[in-house]
């Protein structure tokens, strides 16, 4: 039995991540920075509170564990420019290296994304060795993740440390406090997605991803990046996949050209810059929506033994807990 020490637990991943470790009998400590992580209440874990971006906490709160799994993120795109991003996403991961070092522990496995590698195609989709495209968003919170993900294998070569690092696509599942990808199920859900982009991505259930990073405290080269997916679809393709696992009878249809979707995204960033409000979209997003963002989990297939579940299993299971905790 080894004791692990898990940043970002009350997230999807992270409260997914941390069921899978005591499924495997392990002791768990999680850092939460100021409240008590409402999807992991009555679980068999130790809590301590304290903020990734101290590195003096960070270390002092891991000490005497085993393995460091840093899934701390900000996952925001409003702002899309921000200092916010770099003190969690790269500082966070900074502290991560520290304190795994300075620790001794035997392995770090940090969460990075997979948009921190070039997208493909459907036919010929991104892997670990394409080069990074995302830039041209010009979202702190994607560039962010690459610079973090770069410190750790950096720290590999340079320092010695064990590390992996896991980088999942879109995921889907329960213990979606935020929500995050959960919003689009509740929308389809409740039939408030008046349409969608014609562009598409790579949509991987959250246990899977889960399943992986656990494997990975284990397996996997130090110093070598896996891309945790699952299946590439058009956004046509997983409306229609979610709404049929979700029930609806009303199926949404209306694909928005990317014309209409770049100036309404526009003229949100325009209204934001003028309110102050957080916009539904902004013109970064609507940009991404417009792109193909697919990518090959076959790497993590082969060595991290990640498995391939339909995302229909993660649509019901999300479903099934909005409606237990109300938001459905």
């Amino acid at each position: 039995m080894s004791k692990i020490f898990v940043t970002g637990s009350d997230g999807l991943l992270g409260s997914n991540i941390i069921r899978e470790l005591i499924y495997r009998n392990h002791q768990v400590r999680v850092l939460v920075y100021a409240h008590e992580p409402i999807t992991l209440v009555g679980m068999p874990i130790e809590v301590v509170h304290g903020d990734i971006t101290n590195k003096a906490q960070v270390i002092e709160l891991s000490e005497g564990c085993d393995y460091f799994i840093n899934v701390a993120a900000i996952t925001d795109m409003w702002p899309t420019r921000g200092e916010k991003y770099f003190n969690i996403n790269v500082k966070g991961a900074e502290n991560a290296i520290e304190a795994a070092l300075i620790n001794k522990m035997k392995r770090l496995v940090h969460i990075g994304s997979a948009s921190s590698f070039g997208y493909g195609t459907i036919k010929n989709p991104g892997n670990e060795t394409t080069p990074y495209k995302s830039a041209k968003y010009k979202v702190d919170y994607i560039d962010s993740k690459k610079l973090g993900q770069e410190r750790v294998i950096a720290a590999v070569k340079k320092r010695g440390l064990d590390a992996v690092v896991v980088c999942p696509t879109f995921m889907i599942g329960p213990y979606d406090s935020k929500p995050s990808s959960g919003a689009m199920i509740i929308a389809i859900a409740k039939g408030q997605l008046p349409g969608f982009s014609c562009g598409g991505k790579n949509w991987v259930y959250v246990k899977d991803v889960a399943t992986a990073v656990c494997n990975a405290l284990t397996m996997g080269e130090a110093g070598e990046t896996y891309i945790a997916g699952g299946e590439n679809l058009t956004y046509v393709d997983a409306v229609k996949r979610i709404a049929v696992a979700l029930g609806q009878d009303k199926i949404p249809k209306f694909v928005v050209p990317d014309f209409l979707l770049k100036l309404v995204g526009w003229m949100g960033t325009m209204g934001a810059a003028i309110t102050g409000k957080p916009p539904k979209l902004t013109i970064n997003l609507a940009q991404i929506a417009c792109d193909g963002h697919y990518f090959s989990p076959a790497k993590a297939i082969k060595e991290l033994k990640m498995p391939q579940t339909p995302i229909e299993v993660g649509v019901k299971e999300a479903q099934e807990w909005f409606i237990h905790h109300k938001y459905l």
